[in-house]
C-alpha cells in the first residue's frame, strides 16, 4: 500500500460518512424530527395537567409545565368535599350501560338489514344515514318537553334518573353504527347461514352462535366509540341532570370549577385524569379486536 492511499483513506472515510449523514438526515432525519415535534405537542397539555394536579397550591395561576413541589392535596380536597365517587359511578353505568346496549341493538338491525328482504329496507338504511346529518342538539326541546310530561306519570324515567337519560342515549343506538356493522356482516358468506339453517338453526342461533364471533372486531370498534362519546358527553346531561348526586363526572367538574376555576383547577385536573383511565382501560382491553377489525376490514374491502 503507497504513502498516499494511507492518507486519503482517512478523508475518503470522512467523507462516506458525511455523505451517509446527509443521505439519513435527507430521507428520514425529518421525519424524526416532525415525530419528535408532534409528540411535544400532543404530551405538553398531558404534563400540564399532571403538573397541575400535583401542584400543592391548586390553582390555576401557580400551575406550571414542571411543579415545584409534589402533593395530593388535590385529590384529598376532591374526595372529600364532593360527592366524587358518585359522579364516577354515574359515568361508568351510563358509558358501560349504554356501549353494551348499544352494540346489540345495532348487530340485530345490522344482521336484519344484511341478511333478510323486507319491505322498507331500503328505506330504512336511508332514514338511519339522513338522521345522522342532523346534530343531535337539535332535539334538546322536544326531549325536554317530552319528558317533562313522562316523568309526571313515571317518576323512575323522569329528570335526574339514571333510566332517563339512559333511554335518551339509547335513542340513538341505531345510527351510523349500524351502517358500519352491516358493512362487516356483508362480508361473512352467506353460505355459513344457509348451511346452519339448513340443519336446524334459527335465525337466533345463528346470530349468536355463528354471526356475532365472526364479527367481533366490528363489535370491539363501535362499543369503544361508544363508550369513549357517552363518558364525555356534556350537553344532555347538562340538560336532564340537575341534582348534585344524579351528575356525571364531566358535569361535577364544571361545577367544581364554575364558580372559582382559578382556585379548583387543580381538583379538576385530578378529575380529568381519573376520568381517562376507564377509557385507557378499555382500549387496552379492546386493542387485540381492533386492530384485526381495521386491518380485516382494510382486505375484505
Amino acid at each position: 500500500m503507497s504513502v498516499d492511499t494511507v492518507r486519503t483513506a482517512p478523508t475518503r472515510y470522512r467523507r462516506g460518512a458525511g455523505t451517509r449523514l446527509s443521505l439519513w438526515a435527507t430521507r428520514l432525519g425529518w421525519r424524526h424530527v416532525v415525530m419528535w415535534v408532534v409528540a411535544a405537542f400532543a404530551l405538553f397539555p398531558v404534563m400540564f395537567v399532571v403538573s397541575a394536579a400535583l401542584n400543592p397550591l391548586g390553582t390555576l395561576s401557580s400551575s406550571q409545565l414542571w411543579p415545584t413541589g409534589a402533593s395530593l392535596d388535590n385529590a384529598r380536597d376532591l374526595f372529600s368535599n364532593t360527592p366524587f365517587t358518585t359522579w364516577y359511578a354515574n359515568s361508568l353505568f351510563f358509558a358501560l350501560t349504554n356501549a353494551a346496549v348499544t352494540v346489540l341493538l345495532s348487530a340485530l338491525a345490522a344482521y336484519a338489514f344484511s341478511r333478510m328482504r323486507f319491505k322498507g329496507r331500503k328505506v330504512g338504511l336511508i332514514g338511519l344515514l339522513v338522521i345522522q346529518m342532523f346534530p343531535q342538539f337539535l332535539a334538546i326541546v322536544a326531549i325536554y318537553l317530552m319528558f317533562s310530561s313522562i316523568g309526571e306519570y313515571y317518576p323512575v324515567i323522569g329528570f335526574d334518573t339514571r333510566w332517563g337519560l339512559l333511554l335518551v342515549y339509547l335513542g340513538g343506538a341505531l345510527s351510523i353504527n349500524t351502517w358500519l356493522m352491516k358493512g362487516f356482516f356483508d362480508t361473512v358468506p352467506k353460505e355459513l347461514d344457509e348451511s346452519a339453517q339448513m340443519d336446524g338453526a334459527t335465525h337466533a342461533q345463528v346470530f349468536f352462535r355463528i354471526m356475532l364471533p365472526l364479527v367481533t372486531p366490528v363489535l370491539a370498534i363501535v362499543g369503544l366509540l361508544v363508550f369513549i362519546s357517552t363518558i364525555n358527553e356534556f350537553l344532555l346531561a347538562s340538560v336532564f341532570l340537575r341534582d348534585t348526586e344524579a351528575k356525571t363526572l364531566g358535569l361535577g367538574l364544571y361545577q367544581v370549577v364554575a364558580s372559582s376555576r382559578n382556585a379548583n383547577f387543580g381538583m379538576f385536573s385530578v378529575g380529568a385524569i381519573l376520568l381517562s383511565l376507564p377509557t385507557l382501560i378499555v382500549f387496552w382491553f379492546l386493542q387485540r379486536f381492533i386492530t384485526e377489525g381495521l386491518t380485516s376490514g382494510a382486505v375484505k374491502g
